[in-house]
């Protein structure tokens, strides 16, 4: 590609990047656990105040980590998530009715992402029939099996998390980070992409490039990345 005719996405830090974040606003925040999570993203949104987030995610972070810094400032209104088992004041929250929270299968929560990207307004999947994940849904058969309809997401801002990005906006993840990352890019109407190493166009392999620039509207280097092990499991010392 050309390095001299493009349009450049760059920003100066995370607090440039959330220009029109406002209250009451659904967001996307790429990662798995720990792995991955727009962590300079996140801390400048907790800044800002930004309150009333309706959070799209694949969990909440840990009680004093990732999203779940954003719970203790009562930040967020609703979860919509696949997993949230390592966060003990997302549990208080939801027992005490202070935090409204939507559980999906995670395949469902990746293929509503995906859909957004794609264009795709809606789907039918078998996954969570006959549960209460299906109260309230369409229903048809295909192949003499139920499926329950999902709608695609709808959310103004994606924030996702890459291991290089060039100016343009086209990002390379690293390992397990890929997770939610890249579908959650394509999907946000406006996509923020936080990368830990920002190259000039013409540096990044093109066959290496796992999102085009033309899905994210803002880029910016980040700092300082704690990437907290969610849980770590080592083998005991040998004798």
């Amino acid at each position: 590609m050309s390095t001299t005719n493009y349009i450049s996405k760059v920003v100066p830090d995370a607090t440039a990047a959330l220009e029109g974040l406002e209250d009451n606003m659904t967001v996307m925040f790429g990662g798995f656990g720990l792995c991955g999570i727009p962590e300079n993203s996140i801390a400048a949104i907790r800044e800002k105040g930004t309150t009333g987030i309706t959070c799209i995610s694949n969990n909440a972070g840990v009680d004093d980590f990732g999203l779940g810094l954003l719970l203790h400032t009562r930040q967020i209104k609703k979860m919509i998530a696949s997993y949230v088992g390592e966060n003990d004041e997302f549990e208080r929250q939801m027992l005490s009715g202070e935090l409204e929270v939507e559980l999906i299968p995670q395949g469902t929560l990746a293929e509503r992402c995906r859909a957004a990207g794609a264009g795709v307004p809606a789907f039918y999947t078998p996954a969570g029939y006959g549960t209460e994940v299906a109260e309230g849904k369409e229903v048809r058969v295909f192949n003499g099996k139920p499926h329950i309809l999902e709608h695609a997401f709808d959310a103004p801002f994606a924030f996702v998390k890459a291991w290089k990005g060039d100016k343009a906006g086209n990002l390379i993840f690293k390992g397990t980070a890929r997770n939610f990352n890249p579908m959650m890019a394509m999907a946000g109407k406006i996509t923020v992409a936080e990368v830990e190493e920002l190259v000039e166009v013409g540096e990044l392999d093109p066959n290496s490039i796992h999102i085009p620039g033309i899905f994210v509207q803002r880029i910016f280097q980040g700092v300082d990345y704690e990437k907290r092990i969610e849980q770590r499991t080592v083998r005991a010392k040998s004798e």
